[in-house]
Formats: C-alpha cells, structure tokens, sequence
C-alpha cells in the first residue's frame, strides 16, 4: 500500500478539488463552492495525501465531547480500494480532541460495508429523525 499521509491541518485542504470532487457525487450536486467553504470552516476536516498531494477528504460536524456526524467523506476515482475512507474515519474515531464522542453518525446510500467493517450498524431503532428542506438560495 502507498504511504498516505491522514492531516487534521484546516490550511492543508484543498478546498477546489474538495469542491470539485464533492460536487462530482451523489450527494454534493448543486452545492456550491460558498457553501463548502462555509462547511469545511465549521468542521472538523481532515485529508489523506500522497507525497503531498491531497487525494481524499472527510469532515466532523462535532462538539467535540459527547456527538459527532462523519460526512463528505471522499476518494479520489484513481486512490479508491485502498482503504482510504476507513482510515479517514478510524482518523477521526482515534482523535485524541474526539475520545469523549460517545455517539458517532453517519448517512451513505452505497458504502454500508466499509463502515460496518469499523462497527457502524444500520439505525432500525426508531429513535432517529430526519427533516430534509430545499437548500437556501444564498448557498
């Protein structure tokens, strides 16, 4: 495996190709690039790097002491099967600003098998609730 390099450092990320690839995904289409910065600011975000280029990305949404939602997590078409997303997420499980988290969420509609391999399981408890609304124009 090459040797990738996970970095918490906010001044490291890449936010064009971040953007770019994100909105490349199911779930980032029509995002915009504003809004993703606004995002990234407000998180926690982490990248992997290979010889100092950026080729995946992942963000907390946390309070950093009792919850915290793994999203936007991301890997380049050319770095996919190396096992990139669950180290990004194992990054963040590990982190030591993050040890109190008690309770870690996330939302996929194709990629169940990688986080259950970390111990994630499908919420079917009926606890969870969603509200979803069309965007804000100013994002």
């Amino acid at each position: 495996m090459a040797a990738y390099e996970i970095s918490f450092d906010p001044a490291r990320i890449d936010l064009r190709a971040t953007g770019d690839i994100l909105k490349s995904s199911y779930w980032g289409k029509g995002r915009s690039d504003a809004g993703y910065e606004r995002a990234f600011a407000n998180s926690l975000c982490a990248g992997a790097y290979l010889d100092g280029r950026q080729v995946a990305f992942a963000r907390a949404i946390t309070d950093r002491t009792y919850f915290g939602y793994l999203c936007d997590i991301i890997v380049s078409p050319e770095h996919r099967g190396q096992g990139l997303g669950q180290r990004l997420v194992q990054a963040f499980i590990d982190h030591p600003e993050l040890g109190g988290v008690l309770h870690w969420s996330l939302s996929t509609s194709d990629a169940h098998g990688v986080y259950e391999k970390l111990g994630f399981v499908k919420s079917s408890d009926g606890q969870y609730m969603r509200l979803t609304r069309a965007p804000s124009t100013s994002f």
